[in-house]
């Protein structure tokens, strides 16, 4: 198998950004609670619509006060948001080999590139639902990710998760998977078995100089 580029998932598999709703929510449990909401409804909002008017109902789902979306918001643009440990270490190693990146995620535009910041990293395009006018796990959200790197087969670029929902998601429309799996998550019933179930991304540039 030879890949020709690497797709990432952001907000999971780049990004802690489960810290930053336990933080604003001011408790784990509470936090963890209001995030998988979140992730609930935007998995299953198929067509683009605000992101923001998302993490309002997923508060609202949460018994969280209206006050702490906005917070979760403005904390979010800031630069409140921290990649994991070794994420900006492991990019810059797909940076020395060559490897063209491109970012697929659930969120807006302007929240999707305020993450991808915090990685350090130069990622060839941002893919955010709402560049794309549509939400993983449909389909249209990876195949906007294809085009972004001219329209590479989906077989030839490998599609790096953190969500359990992006292992079949990704591997629907013939993209294989590396799962950075911090969470010890099952893999999903029916979905293709991804290439690597790894506790983190360091794998990842190994497996990738193997395939090159």
């Amino acid at each position: 198998m030879r890949f020709g580029a690497v797709a990432f998932d952001l907000l999971t598999a780049l990004i802690d950004s489960w810290s930053l709703w336990i933080s604003v929510a001011g408790d784990e449990d509470l936090g963890r609670r209001w995030r998988r909401a979140s992730l609930r409804l935007v998995t299953t909002a198929g067509r683009y619509r605000s992101y923001e008017t998302i993490v309002q109902e997923a508060t609202d789902e949460a018994g969280l006060a209206p006050s702490k979306a906005d917070e979760l918001i403005e904390r979010w643009k800031s630069g409140d948001l921290r990649a994991w440990p070794e994420a900006p270490a492991v990019l810059a190693q797909l940076s020395a080999q060559g490897w063209r990146t491109v970012v697929v995620t659930n969120c807006s535009q302007r929240l999707a590139e305020a993450a991808a910041a915090a990685t350090g990293h130069h990622f060839d395009a941002i893919i955010s639902a709402e560049r794309a006018g549509i939400y993983k796990t449909e389909p249209g959200a990876y195949l906007a990710g294809l085009a972004a790197l001219g329209g590479l087969p989906p077989a030839r670029v490998l599609f790096v998760a953190g969500s359990a929902h992006d292992v079949p998601g990704a591997g629907a429309v013939g993209m294989p998977v590396y799962w950075s799996n911090r969470f010890g998550d099952s893999v999903p019933v029916g979905a293709p078995a991804p290439l690597a179930d790894a506790g983190d991304l360091f794998g990842l540039p190994e497996l990738l100089a193997r395939t090159a």
